[in-house]
């Protein structure tokens, strides 16, 4: 069983500088005298904009976990240089030696007791008191893992600059035309077995990942699954063989398609969406006469080279 001890026997919490953002000057991230505000946000690692550093005001230290006790209530996360926070935003100081990994754990360890507050309940006079696991009970994968190796995903696969759109110049093809669009097959839950086979079901998250099942896979990788009841028209691209549930539509390519050209076209595919819903299924006849408008060649032939060349030029294209 894991061990859980208060906050305060691991951390120091300090209540942060407490700034207005309003009365700093912001900059630009580049910017030599530039730090992080931090504030009460659920969202970018809490950083709600860049300023310029004032001199008499210290900040709050790095290598610390910022914590909102108002507002989004418990938005924990882990900062690695030193930064200023607004009004309602702690700091956790470790009172013991812990890595990055360690650190980023336990903000995830804090923010998942969001749910025991609001805003009409502040976390200030509990947050210490709040329970998370002993350093002695931290999981395996965490002294495992390595964040620096994502250190430079959000950079671009290519660095050349992201060409403009010009969706005028666009033309329309039924989806027929550029795929041979396949059912998906019923597959009851009580009929799954528990194995490594992804099963594809009609949700909006996670790749459409609904679980992984023993039974072989029925459709290849390098595919488009397209929702048609549920989810209707959320779309993934699917690199590896799978089984699809019969909510769901298959697009085998008519062309060579790769990685990049398929994440364009599965956002265009979803700007689709406004016309389905729960009375009106994308059902597969429906979607083979269904249009989507593509960038073309001068040929007036869709533009898979620049589809791919824009992907590329894109941040976090780097880790596709």
């Amino acid at each position: 069983m894991t061990k859980l001890v208060p906050i305060k026997e691991l951390f120091t919490p300090v209540y942060g500088v407490n700034l207005e953002l309003v009365h700093l000057e912001e900059c630009e991230k580049k910017d030599l005298n530039s730090i992080r505000f931090i504030s009460r946000t659920e969202q970018n690692n809490g950083i709600a904009a860049f300023v310029k550093k004032i001199d008499e005001i210290r900040p709050n230290p790095a290598h610390t976990i910022s914590v909102a006790v108002s507002g989004s209530v418990l938005s924990s996360f882990y900062q690695e240089v030193e930064y200023y926070s607004g009004r309602d935003v702690y700091y956790l100081y470790p009172i013991i030696e812990m890595n990055k990994e360690e650190m980023i754990f336990y903000a995830l360890c804090i923010k998942a007791n969001k749910y025991k507050y609001n805003y009409g309940r502040a976390a200030n006079k509990t947050l210490k008191d709040l329970l998370v696991p002993a350093k002695s009970n931290l999981p395996i994968w965490v002294k495992q893992s390595n964040v620096y190796k994502y250190a430079k995903s959000n950079k671009p696969l290519n660095n050349s600059n992201t060409p403009p759109l010009e969706t005028d110049k666009w033309q329309w093809y039924k989806l027929q035309q550029l795929f041979v669009i396949k059912k998906g097959k019923r597959l009851t839950k009580a009929d799954m077995i528990e194995g490594n086979t992804p099963f594809i079901g009609s949700i909006d998250s996670n790749n459409g990942y609904r679980e992984y099942i023993e039974q072989q896979p029925i459709h290849e990788g390098n595919t488009i699954t397209v929702n048609y009841n549920g989810s209707v028209a959320e779309a993934f691209y699917q690199p590896n063989p799978f089984w699809a549930s019969d909510d769901v539509n298959v697009l085998y390519p008519k062309f060579s398609m790769n990685k990049y050209v398929a994440l364009f076209l599965v956002t265009i595919i979803k700007l689709e969406k406004y016309r389905f819903n729960y009375g009106r299924k994308w059902h597969l006849e429906r979607m083979n006469m269904s249009e989507i408008k593509v960038p073309v060649t001068n040929e007036g032939k869709p533009d898979y080279l620049f589809m791919e060349n824009y992907i590329k030029t894109l941040p976090f294209s780097q880790g596709i």
